[in-house]
């Protein structure tokens, strides 16, 4: 019976045979069938509908156990999942990536925004001193209006990127200082949330992307890879997003060091995919390891993956309490690099494509000579993409600090002046 027409999936079949709970919580999406009509569907046989997923023409809802093999049998329905958990991916950077090169170049990621999918962002003077840059925040767990973040996860993944190192007079400093960060909540106090949270988280980054000028979304979670890219609900969501021109970072996962181990989202080859090095220790790219937990790949449709790798390993970020700071190690601490790099690159050209943003970060990684399963395309270099997306870049000096190579040239008006006068007096006289 629950095998019929293959529209339930195994895992859900799974649960379904050892669950002693009345109602279960799936992913049920169709063809030929709006997403209000499948709620309408729902309701009739005593369902729940807790989030209607129009980017993937779903329904997340609350059913009656004894009702899934009914709902798989109707025409319309394409496939039922069980909503599993996704959860956060814990386990001297912007040197060794070379964002601090960007940056004095003035790339800073200046109005872009960027979507952290977590567990929330806490106002960090890092993020709102002198102005305030979390310009928005949304919270699918506890409806919250304004930003906090009960974990910490989320709000340190945001400092990576956006931090402006207020707090710490510039020694922590994200990726890009000056970009704007969009807070949503998906994960709870403990970093776990349902898979149907995420996607209605962004599902509201893709329907909020030009109010808040969202062109990277990160997602610094995920959870293991049951099915192909193609099947796989959380894969179709970021496949979405992409498709309406955001720039979609995930972090690889840490369950390494064995191979085919990278998360959804990750196997999605439209979006980014990042693995964590070590580089406390590294003076040269020689220097650089592999720390066993990020994940390897190739993926569960045989895609190699990680498509870059980043520092992972005790970065320093924001904490969620008070504006203090704290080291946290895993593949969701290299994704929020990356998505900075991605931010510095809508800036200098806002019309990129999410391809192209993809092609030139991997095209100008640093290789370490590890198998691509293990390194993707290399280590990230924003060094070496600034220097491609300008040839001949010159460091801007803040407006309140004289360039000491150039020579000052004192009353330099006044001299003009003078020799223009002079240049009168002479033609009257003649």
């Amino acid at each position: 019976m629950f095998g019929y027409r293959n529209v339930i999936e195994d895992l859900l079949i799974e649960k379904l045979m050892v669950s002693e709970d009345e109602h279960i919580s799936v992913i049920i999406t169709a063809k030929d069938c709006q997403c209000d009509d499948l709620e309408a569907f729902v309701h009739k046989l005593g369902g729940k509908v807790k989030h209607k997923l129009d980017i993937i023409n779903a329904v997340a809802v609350y059913l009656p156990s004894i009702v899934v093999a009914n709902v798989a049998r109707e025409k319309v329905i394409e496939k039922i999942f069980f909503d599993d958990m996704a959860f956060k991916l814990m386990d001297k950077a912007s040197v060794t990536v070379g964002s601090d090169y960007a940056n004095e170049r003035s790339l800073t990621g200046k109005n872009v925004g960027i979507a952290v999918i977590d567990t929330g962002v806490h106002p960090h003077s890092d993020l709102v001193t002198p102005n305030n840059r979390i310009v928005a925040f949304k919270d699918f767990i506890n409806d919250k209006t304004q930003p906090y973040d009960d974990d910490g996860h989320g709000t340190h993944v945001a400092g990576i990127i956006a931090g402006n190192g207020f707090s710490s007079r510039g020694k922590y400093m994200g990726v890009a200082p000056d970009a704007n960060i969009v807070g949503i909540k998906v994960l709870n106090e403990d970093g776990g949330g349902s898979i149907s949270d995420v996607i209605a988280g962004i599902q509201w980054a893709i329907q909020n992307r030009k109010q808040y000028n969202i062109k990277v979304i990160t997602l610094s979670l995920g959870t293991t890879a049951k099915k192909t890219y193609q099947q796989d609900p959380l894969c179709q969501a970021v496949d979405a997003a992409v498709a309406t021109g955001i720039t979609v970072v995930a972090a690889a996962g840490n369950n390494g060091p064995k191979d085919s181990t990278i998360n959804s989202p990750a196997i999605s080859p439209n979006v980014i995919a990042v693995g964590a090095c070590d580089d406390r220790k590294s003076t040269t790219a020689k220097d650089i390891t592999m720390p066993d937990f990020s994940s390897r790949g190739p993926t569960i449709d045989g895609i190699t993956k990680p498509d870059i790798l980043a520092p992972g390993v005790d970065i320093h970020s924001l904490s969620n309490e008070g504006n203090d700071y704290r080291s946290l190690s895993g593949t969701s601490m290299a994704a929020p690099i990356v998505a900075g790099c991605a931010s510095l690159l809508y800036e200098n050209n806002p019309r990129l494509t999410p391809v192209q943003i993809k092609r030139q970060i991997t095209g100008n990684a640093l290789q370490l000579g590890l198998n691509p399963d293990v390194q993707g395309a290399g280590l990230l270099d924003i060094r070496t993409i600034v220097k491609e997306i300008s040839p001949n870049p010159s460091p801007t000096l803040p407006p309140s600090i004289p360039n000491k190579n150039k020579p000052q040239r004192v009353f330099s008006g006044q001299g003009t002046w003078f020799w223009v006068l002079v240049l009168v007096v002479v033609l009257l006289l003649l």
